[in-house]
């Protein structure tokens, strides 16, 4: 599609920003990062206010696209227009989103597991393992890489519990970029590992990924290095609501009734809301479907606080390390949106979360990390409390690899031992199986 479709004057402003806090609008020649009206009040031990979203002129996109039919557009998997690049050429050449949209709902083995004769619902896998570094941050990171790329910029830092950060390091790979990963010391090996490999600059903070995020935010301004943290740069809201369109096109341009969601820092279930939201505003569908948060019990910071006008935090213990987070960056975002448009809520131990891992992984072949599995452990509980509707839609959000923390499924898998070479031994070994 050539740019000229859109005008001089929507293409000269393509995009603008406002705050989440205050409200006020900022052109992106203004401000980069948060609202500096706002963020003179953060202080570190509360999530941070300020917190821009990107907005574009929908009004205009939808008078221009009368006569091209912009979701005939957006089938074509052509999001320029509704994103903060020139060009999609900027983005890196590996394969990010356009991930599956699995109907497992026929699956026998569901059907008995999720009692389908009683409340025949449909079941959606929304797989994101299968981005280029197996996570759905590859959407955030490709997104920032790419506008980072337009405006000459080189070296790109963040803080991460592993995926946000081996995912920067294998998209800056791919860009030719520069990669400063800051991660906490408890950061699994097998994260740190891709992070190495891909060649970017790995920081061990001896604290918490609050410590290492901080820190990551210090060095910004220190060496004027660009920062793809989530929340602190609005551009990896933008990269992750496209999940929402690809929901819509892979429906047949419907929604669903429900989308389960994990939850640490806020910025994923913003960028679905934020996805959603746009198709809204463009008049492409008539609400937004119901989201649904979903935390570990371990680390609830995020939903233990949305009926209290008071943030507290708690320390984070969870065997979930990709949604451990004591204070939610993107909180006052995650908050207004579920207010909004009525979004729902649970949490779940750490043993459902492990449960539900090995339940996707035996009846499915899809091996999801402790944190992706947490979505799915929602919606089990969802189908125990009986909340899922006869004949409703939903959507299990998987958002990374179980092969990025092998330790965590230890406890619940058994390695036999060597055998000898010969028939008898294994005979013998599979009597044990069948016990």
């Amino acid at each position: 599609m050539n740019l000229s479709i859109l005008g001089g004057e929507l293409m000269k402003n393509k995009y603008y920003f406002e705050c989440t806090t205050c409200g006020k609008e900022y052109s992106p020649d203004e401000v980069t990062y948060l609202c500096p009206i706002c963020e003179k009040e953060n202080d570190g031990t509360q999530p941070p206010k300020g917190v821009l979203k990107t907005l574009y002129k929908y009004e205009k996109i939808r008078t221009l696209y009368k006569k091209h039919k912009l979701f005939d557009k957006l089938k074509e998997k052509e999001y320029r227009e509704l994103l903060p690049i020139k060009s999609e050429r900027s983005l890196s050449f590996l394969k990010v989103g356009k991930t599956p949209l699995y109907d497992i709902s026929n699956l026998t083995s569901f059907k008995n597991l999720l009692s389908f004769e009683k409340v025949p619902f449909h079941l959606f896998l929304k797989d994101d393992s299968q981005n280029p570094t197996f996570s759905f941050k590859d959407r955030a990171s490709d997104l920032v890489c790419a506008y980072a790329k337009e405006h000459g910029i080189d070296t790109i830092v963040a803080a991460s519990t592993g995926n946000a950060g081996s995912s920067l390091a294998g998209i800056c790979a791919s860009q030719n970029q520069k990669a400063m990963i800051f991660v906490p010391a408890s950061a699994p090996k097998a994260k740190l590992v891709q992070i190495c490999m891909y060649g970017a600059q790995l920081i061990p903070v001896d604290g918490s990924y609050d410590d290492a995020f901080e820190l990551s935010i210090e060095a910004t301004k220190k060496f004027g290095w660009y920062n793809r943290n989530t929340a602190y740069n609005p551009f990896t809201i933008e990269g992750k609501k496209i999940v929402s369109f690809e929901i819509f096109q892979q429906m047949g341009q419907n929604i669903p009734d429900r989308v389960f969601v994990p939850v640490g820092d806020g910025c994923i279930i913003s960028g679905v809301y934020k996805g959603f939201e746009d198709l809204l505003k463009l008049r492409l569908i008539e609400k937004i479907p119901i989201i649904v948060a979903v935390q570990s019990e371990g680390s609830d910071n995020t939903i233990r606080n949305l009926d209290s006008n008071k943030f507290t935090s708690k320390p984070s213990t969870t065997i979930a390390d990709s949604i451990a987070v004591d204070i939610p960056r993107n909180f006052w975002m995650t908050k207004k949106y579920i207010e909004e448009y009525k979004g729902e809520w649970i949490s779940i131990n750490d043993e459902e979360i492990i449960s539900a891992s090995k339940i996707l992984s035996e009846n499915t072949g899809i091996f999801a990390e402790p944190a992706a599995a947490a979505s799915f452990a929602g919606l089990l509980k969802y189908n125990e409390l009986n909340k899922i509707d006869e004949n409703s839609k939903n959507v299990v959000l998987l958002t990374g690899s179980g092969l990025k923390d092998l330790n965590a499924v230890q406890s619940i898998i058994n390695i036999p031992k060597p055998i000898k070479p010969s028939l008898d031994e294994v005979h013998k070994l599979i009597k044990k199986f069948k016990k």
